[in-house]
């Protein structure tokens, strides 16, 4: 009997700790609770009206950039006082008058760079009284809404930049400045659009609120569900198959989920159980879920939000960030696939009982093969139809485009109304049957639909991210209101009246779960824009970069390790757009300048990404990995030694970030369609060898040196350019004045690594590196025109005479009076890509040698 109690009490427990971490703890009843709910969903329906085009059609409701952010920061200052209790002690079921008080003056303090634009426009830079004391109430009422939105360490980051601001004179050594007024750090941090009021808040309000309103609609919707049953149907049978599916169902979930710790417990709740049930301890069960939700962070196209803000902060488009990003978080989810087979292997654990029929492997590939060539076929058509179609309707294309995909919608509930509703199952219960893969696939088949829209606006229509993401949510609101009505039509079940209020109902709570779900990150994007806002008004960006150097002894690779280590620390307890936000202002700056001064010229893309996977990686780390001590609640393990195995089986994606800033080849920079297959597959296999060094085992349990030539494969395959750089150097030095002959003699499009050395901008003297692409050019002193250059000679010198203001030489750094140091040019050298065979055949080696001891240990 206390079975159910229990169940439930683990529950209520999972909610509180959800409720703490991302939607708010507090849960008043009456009139309060309907506000609140009221305001949340008003919240909603606004960021809908300012992302569609009825604004503009209309004539009313538009707001410009300034103004819809501090609206944006007044609801989610509002609800963060309404829905967070001040402290563990504080009442849940009702909201005191002080918490009251405090939520209208925060929101006023926010809304008041609206409410007064016009007055504020009129004395830029100039504040009152008035607007400093406004400014200050907000910026304390703000930090005070982070605190109890996010916990303390964000709160303390941006207070210690206030106090830097201000207190920059009596800083020791390289940290001091010449320090901030109270009015310029007010006017910086509140009245302007460089601090609270930045790009941050920007893309929370732009585009990061539609996706997560789109997920909690898709997740209300029952898609959430769907998408576990189709993982476990597809794969529970297999060997470890409930971790396997829990992979799979977590990176499904967490391609529109902005919160791993949320994905961990929607997901975990079901998984780890059953995970249990075939044989992994409470702990791997746990820590397989952890990675696989917190890899949901780096999965296009949400990315924990990021993916937006690095649209911002990089200056390319959105799809170029998916296709850069898509490649490493695809590998890093077959990677841990493979973890769990190892780890099932290992074990000798069995999978779940199928249900269904058996049928012979021949057919089973068949049968995936035809689905896919069909897939394909669909996809094809469709891409190039409507490329027909649209120049030849013309205006009326959206609408034969709406009426097709509504054909299309109902066709698909049609067939899912012939298969039962699917229900979760208590993962608790003593006998669990694996759902039939037809059945299971076809009943849901409706939920792709927004998801197809979404990414067709974005990759092929080229919308930004803020109007795909608004028609992918419209769709997905009619489906909400249409669904369970036409299901009911369809199966002749005659509640029709029923159904149509349950729909109202599942959309009015995906309405304000959306806008609970992003109180929190619309508090910590306000908040993260401090600490941008001291950055740019005091250059700490600059003395961190000197620290790091001094640090690391000018050493490259304990440069990469102490950046990544300073991106966990200040990644602890942050959620995933924080987090990011605040290593990529403070450590993706310090990464480039190092990196040129030191000879790596890495793509400003390739060093976001790294900051980003590890500032993700700090939910998994102890001591504070919150997604661990997450799963620990569920799999009644120890959180601690939880969160040592996530980390463990996270190996891989800590790996890939050093990886690919070595080698951008990974992140599809500069690489066709071919070549790109071809990393994708050899990524791959090396990715995959990587596990099985980690884990210790590839056919048998691996042998100490077997496991480090496995690693040494892995890396050659990573990163073949190495050793083949051992073996031919890459570049042959010219002298500088050279340097037209050289643009001469190279191939349009190839590059020229030039070391330059001049002053940094407090003019302190700086070397570094710029890789220059030679640009079109009958001759070399044509093509040096189109860089934009103009170079003198003094004695054996060779220095920048005069720049050409917005040339390419501008824009790579070149200035007035620097000096030409060196040029390396390219030389033909064998492709690096042959160092993958030697790689190839210490592999064959190794699996033969395991190969050899297999049938004794099958034997024993």
């Amino acid at each position: 009997m206390s079975q159910p109690s229990d169940a439930n009490e683990l529950n209520s427990e999972l909610e509180d700790l959800v409720a703490t971490s991302d939607t708010g703890a507090r849960k008043p009843t009456g009139a309060a609770r309907n506000l609140l709910m009221s305001i949340a969903a008003i919240w909603s329906l606004f960021q809908l009206w300012i992302a569609s085009p009825l604004p503009f059609l209309v004539g009313f409701g538009v707001f410009n950039s300034t103004e819809a952010r501090s609206i944006h920061l007044a609801f989610a200052v509002f609800l963060g006082f309404m829905a967070y209790p001040a402290f563990k002690r504080s009442p849940r079921e009702y909201i005191p008058v002080v918490d009251w008080i405090l939520a209208l003056i925060a929101a006023f303090c926010a809304a008041y760079l609206f409410l007064f634009y016009a007055e504020l426009a009129e004395r830029p830079g100039r504040p009152t009284t008035q607007d400093v004391i406004v400014a200050v109430t907000g910026l304390v009422l703000l930090l005070e809404a982070t605190r109890r939105a996010l916990g303390p360490p964000l709160m303390i980051v941006a207070l210690v930049f206030i106090i830097y601001s201000v207190a920059g004179p009596y800083m020791p050594g390289i940290l001091a400045h010449r320090g901030v007024s109270l009015e310029a750090l007010t006017n910086h941090q509140w009245l302007t659009a460089q601090g609270v009021f930045g790009i941050a808040l920007g893309v929370s309000t732009s585009f990061v609120f539609l996706f997560v309103l789109f997920g909690s609609l898709l997740d209300k919707a029952g898609a959430g569900n769907y998408f576990i049953k189709v993982a476990f149907s597809l794969l529970g049978h297999y060997r470890g198959g409930p971790a396997k599916a829990a992979v799979v169902a977590s990176g499904m979930t967490g391609l529109i989920s902005g919160s791993s710790i949320a994905n961990t417990v929607t997901t975990g709740t079901f998984t780890i159980p059953m995970m249990k049930r075939v044989g992994f301890s409470a702990e791997k069960a746990g820590a397989v879920e952890v990675a696989s939700s917190v890899n949901g962070q780096i999965m296009p196209p949400v990315m924990g939000a990021a993916a937006f803000l690095m649209v911002e902060y990089v200056g390319i488009s959105y799809v170029e960030v998916i296709k850069h990003a898509f490649l490493p978080a695809l590998i890093s989810y077959i990677a841990l696939i493979y973890i769990v087979h190892l780890e099932a292997v290992k074990a000798g654990m069995q999978g779940l009982q199928s249900s269904n029929p058996p049928r012979p492997l021949l057919r089973k590939i068949i049968g995936f093969l035809t689905g896919l060539l069909l897939l394909m076929a669909l996809s094809f058509a469709v891409y190039y139809g409507l490329g027909w179609l649209k120049p030849a309707l013309g205006d009326a294309a959206s609408w034969v485009i709406a009426g097709a995909l509504a054909v299309v919608y109902v066709g698909l509930l049609k067939i899912g109304s012939r298969y039962p509703e699917l229900e979760l199952d208590d993962p608790n219960s003593p006998v669990v049957h694996l759902p039939q893969t037809r059945p299971t696939v076809m009943s849901g088949l409706h939920f792709i639909l927004p998801v197809i829209v979404l990414i067709w606006c974005l990759m092929v229509e080229h919308l930004s991210p803020g109007l795909s993401a608004f028609w992918a949510t419209i769709l997905m609101i009619v489906i909400m209101l249409t669904q369970r009505p036409l299901m009911a039509a369809f199966r002749g079940e005659g509640n029709t009246g029923s159904a149509v209020r349950q729909g109202f109902d599942e959309l009015w709570q995906g309405l304000v779960a959306g806008a609970r779900n992003m109180i929190g990150i619309g508090i910590a994007t306000a908040t993260a824009g401090i600490i941008v806002g001291a950055v740019s008004q005091t250059g700490v960006g600059l003395v961190l970069a000197d620290l790091v150097e001094i640090l690391s002894m000018g050493n490259l690779m304990l440069m990469l390790l102490l950046t990544a280590v300073l991106s966990l620390i200040l990644g602890m307890g942050l959620p995933t757009t924080a987090n990011y936000i605040v290593v990529s202002a403070l450590l993706a700056p310090v990464i480039v300048t190092l990196g040129q001064e030191s000879g790596l010229l890495v793509p400003l893309i390739a060093v976001h990404l790294f900051v980003f996977y590890f500032g993700i990686m700090a939910d998994v780390t102890p001591p504070v990995g919150l997604a661990s001590f997450a799963a620990a609640a569920v799999s009644g393990g120890d959180p601690i030694r939880t969160g040592f195995q996530a980390f463990y089986y996270s190996l891989r994606t800590a790996a890939l970030p050093f990886l690919f800033i070595f080698n951008t080849d990974l992140l599809l920079i500069d690489v066709d369609w071919l070549h790109g297959i071809i990393i994708f597959c050899v990524a791959t296999v090396a990715m995959l060898i990587f596990a099985a060094a980690t884990q210790g085992w590839l056919v048998v349990k691996s042998r100490w040196y077997e496991s480090l030539l496995l690693l040494l494969v892995a890396f050659t395959l990573f990163r073949p350019g190495f050793w083949m750089d051992m073996v031919h150097d890459p570049y042959r030095s010219i002298p500088p004045t050279q340097l037209e002959q050289s643009l001469e003699r190279l191939d349009k499009g190839s590059n020229l690594r030039i070391q330059v050395s001049g002053q940094d901008d407090i003019g302190q003297p700086r070397t570094f590196f710029v890789l220059v692409p030679v640009p079109e050019g009958a001759d070399g002193a044509e093509r040096l025109d189109k860089l934009g250059l103009m170079l003198m000679q003094d004695g054996d010198r060779t220095l920048v005479d005069m720049v050409t203001y917005g040339s390419p030489a501008a824009e790579l750094g070149f200035e007035f009076d620097q000096e030409i140091v060196e040029i390396l040019a390219p030389v033909d050298r064998w492709a690096k890509e042959w160092m993958w065979i030697p790689a190839i055949g210490v592999f064959l080696l190794v699996m033969g040698l395991q190969w050899r001891r297999r049938p004794a240990a099958a034997s024993a």
